[in-house]
C-alpha cells in the first residue's frame, strides 16, 4: 500500500498548470515585456501545488523566476479572491522593509489572462507545512517560532498611514464587522444547519471584547504562509494577503494562537505534542514575546478570541464548501472540507461555553 504523502510532499513545489487555469501564455509575455522592468523572455508556465483560494503561478525565464497571483474564474463570492487589495499591501510594506516579496505590477485588465492579477518576486526560501518541524533541531524550532512571532509583532508596529495604507480598512469595530462578514459569507455559502454555528452567529456580536487598536492585520498569518530563509531560523518572505486589511492586531495573534490549543491530528495543532522536548515555545512565553515586541501590558482572557477565531475558520471551510458546490474550487482537497465545518463549530462553542455563553 503507498505511503500517504505528507503536507510538506502535498502542497510544496510546482506542477504542470491545470486544463482549468490554462492561460493565454503569449498575450502574458507581451504584457509582462511591457509592464514588468527588465522582464526578458522566453516565458515557461507552471502551477504551484499549495493554496486553494487565488490560483498560483511560476513563471520562469531564463535570467529570473517570478510569482503570479491571479482571480480564479468562474462565479465568486462577493469581495473575495482581492489580488489588487494584495498586491497593494505588499508594495506598501516593500517601502518599510518589511519581510514580503518585490511587487512588480498589477493587471486589471481580464482581456489579458481572463481574470485580475499581479506579479511578484519569486523568493527562494523554506516553505514549511508540519508545525512540528521534525528536520529542525530544537534550538532551531524555538528560533523559527520566536522569529514567526516577532515578524507578526513587527507587521502590527508598522505605521499604517505613513506606507500609504490609510484608505486599506476601516478603523475600529474590527471584530464586529469581521462576524458580521463571515456570518454573511458562511449563510451565502450554507449547505446544511449547523446548531453550533448557528449559536456562534448569535452570541459573537453581542460579547466583542473592547480593544479598539487599529493595525495591519495578515489574516491568516501562520507557518505555511511564510518563507524561511534557505538554512537560517529567519523569516525572509510573508505569504498569502488576501485577507490582509487594517483590523485589530488581536485578531491575528489569537489567530496564530490557535495552534496551541488545536489538536496534533489537525495539520495546524500542537495541543497534543510535548513542546519542551521538541524546543518549542509554550503558549504562556509566545503570548509574553508578542506583548514585549508591541509595548502591550498584556493579553485578556483568550477564551473568547479562540471561539472567534474557530468560528472564522468554519466560515472559511464553508466558503470553499461553497465554492465546490459552485464549481469554482482550486483544490482536490477543497471536497474535503465540508467534514471540518461541524467540529470547529463545536470546538468554538465549547470556548464560547468557557467565556460564559
Amino acid at each position: 500500500m503507498a505511503n500517504t504523502p505528507t503536507a510538506q510532499e502535498q502542497f510544496s513545489g510546482v506542477k504542470p498548470v491545470e486544463e482549468r487555469h490554462r492561460i493565454d501564455e503569449a498575450a502574458l509575455a507581451a504584457w509582462l515585456t511591457e509592464n514588468v522592468e527588465g522582464y526578458e523572455g522566453p516565458l515557461t508556465v507552471f502551477q504551484f501545488k499549495g493554496g486553494q483560494s487565488n490560483p498560483t503561478y511560476q513563471l520562469v525565464t531564463p535570467n529570473r523566476k517570478y510569482v503570479l497571483r491571479r482571480k480564479p474564474p468562474g462565479k465568486l463570492l462577493p469581495s473575495a479572491h482581492a489580488v489588487d487589495r494584495e498586491f497593494k499591501v505588499i508594495s506598501a510594506l516593500n517601502k518599510v522593509k518589511y519581510p514580503v516579496a518585490h511587487a512588480y505590477a498589477l493587471c486589471t485588465d481580464d482581456a489579458v489572462i481572463g481574470t485580475m492579477f499581479y506579479v511578484m518576486e519569486n523568493v527562494d526560501g523554506r516553505i514549511l507545512w508540519d508545525l512540528a518541524l521534525p528536520d529542525s533541531s530544537p534550538e532551531q524550532r524555538r528560533a523559527i517560532y520566536e522569529a514567526k512571532v516577532k515578524t507578526l509583532a513587527a507587521l502590527h508596529n508598522v505605521d499604517y498611514q505613513a506606507v500609504g495604507l490609510a484608505d486599506f480598512g476601516r478603523p475600529g469595530n474590527y471584530f464586529s464587522r469581521q462576524i458580521d462578514r463571515w456570518t454573511k459569507q458562511y449563510k451565502a455559502s450554507e449547505t446544511e444547519s449547523i446548531e453550533s454555528m448557528n449559536r456562534l452567529m448569535e452570541w459573537l456580536p453581542r460579547t466583542v471584547p473592547d480593544d479598539d487598536l487599529t493595525t495591519i492585520v495578515h489574516g491568516d498569518y501562520r507557518l505555511d504562509n511564510m518563507i524561511l530563509h534557505p538554512t537560517e531560523s529567519r523569516v525572509i518572505a510573508v505569504l498569502d494577503w488576501e485577507l490582509s486589511t487594517l483590523g485589530n492586531p488581536l485578531a491575528d495573534f489569537t489567530y496564530f494562537m490557535m495552534q496551541w490549543v488545536m489538536p496534533g491530528t489537525e495539520r495546524s495543532g500542537l495541543a497534543d505534542l510535548d513542546l519542551p522536548s521538541l524546543g518549542i515555545p509554550s503558549l504562556e512565553e509566545v503570548v509574553a514575546l508578542y506583548c514585549q515586541e508591541t509595548k502591550r501590558p498584556g493579553l485578556p482572557a483568550a477564551d473568547w478570541y479562540f471561539a472567534y477565531n474557530l468560528f472564522r475558520l468554519g466560515a472559511i471551510c464553508q466558503g470553499i464548501v461553497g465554492r465546490v458546490r459552485d464549481g469554482t474550487a482550486n483544490s482536490p482537497q477543497a471536497t474535503s472540507m465540508a467534514a471540518r465545518v461541524q467540529p470547529l463549530g463545536d470546538n468554538a462553542w465549547k470556548f464560547a461555553l468557557k467565556a460564559g455563553a
